[in-house]
């Protein structure tokens, strides 16, 4: 799957493994060095997801939500206790939103993105169970064929296909990551994708 972004998580909202685009897409939340990147955190804990989803309100509304429910199907499921306690404990706005006691389990919508490289996004989603790995979904994004979205993603595609470009090239001379600077020419604010 190259042409459209998708992840898998787990019902903690942890992203366990992304597709380029899928890494691209949701390159913000790879800026935080704690593994694995996790929506949940991103949206209470960083500055930059007011920014990164537009409807701020109505996506931290929609996540509790979702942790609510998977803290009712996986209520001894220590590591989501504990991001629970992280959130309650850092963010005034995760507390109120889990003591509201809302649930809600949904597999496809549309999220609105604003992405620092290619700007403002509306995605569909859908959200499939793995039936051989129980707890884990893969999630696919897609757009409306030509839609502004829709060049904003093909954008997106081919300014990660340049990075992978430029990669190859230092691999193929020899020179480790570590030693070259990345390029954040391309990106707002010398941000590192």
């Amino acid at each position: 799957m190259t042409d459209s972004p998708a992840f898998v998580r787990n019902g903690r909202r942890d992203i366990l493994a992304a597709n380029r685009l899928g890494y691209a897409l949701y390159s913000e939340l790879y800026i935080d060095p704690v593994r694995p990147a996790n929506i949940a955190r991103f949206v209470f804990l960083s500055p930059r997801a007011h920014d990164f989803f537009p409807d701020w309100a109505g996506a931290a509304n929609d996540l509790v939500a979702n942790l609510r429910t998977e803290a009712g199907r996986n209520p001894h499921d220590r590591a989501l206790s504990e991001l629970v306690g992280e959130l309650s404990t850092r963010s005034e706005e995760f507390r109120t939103r889990w003591a509201a006691h809302n649930v809600r389990y949904h597999h496809t919508g549309l999220k609105d993105i604003h992405h620092p490289v290619v700007g403002d996004l509306r995605l569909t989603f859908e959200a499939m169970d793995l039936p051989a790995d129980p707890g884990l979904s893969l999630v696919v994004y897609g757009t409306e064929p030509g839609s502004a979205s829709h060049d904003a993603l093909k954008l997106l595609a081919s300014w990660t296909a340049a990075t992978d470009q430029e990669e190859a090239g230092r691999e193929a001379a020899g020179t480790r990551e570590a030693d070259v600077p990345r390029s954040t020419s391309n990106t707002p604010d010398g941000a590192a994708p």
